[in-house]
């Protein structure tokens, strides 16, 4: 009896660990996709006062979706964004604005 209870915990323990370690490897790469933005954006998406483009920290979701599909079909002239957008899937914009929209400001 007394191994069967060391077992069970043992796997109880191995699949929290499992567990954690996929949820921070997603994390890490949510991060890692959000980054793509802060050559132009900035560190974590804060850009500096005054700049003429915006900060994404902090943008309403549905907004960020809005905008992005607006520059992935064209309806929304840009410099480069529109190039960009089209190299990000839905699941991907989905992402990174729920990532931003998230961030504190």
């Amino acid at each position: 009896m007394n191994t069967r209870i060391r077992l069970a915990a043992a796997l109880l323990i191995a699949a929290a660990t499992s567990a954690t370690m996929a949820q921070d490897a997603a994390n890490l790469h949510l991060r890692g996709l959000a980054a793509t933005c802060a050559n132009c954006h900035g560190t974590d998406g804060r850009t500096t006062d005054g700049s003429a483009i915006p900060s994404l920290v902090g943008m309403p979701k549905s907004y960020m979706i809005m905008q992005m599909k607006a520059f992935k079909d064209g309806s929304r002239p840009a410099t480069v964004m529109h190039q960009l957008s089209k190299g990000f899937t839905d699941q991907q914009i989905d992402s990174i604005a729920t990532y931003f929209a998230a961030t504190k400001r």
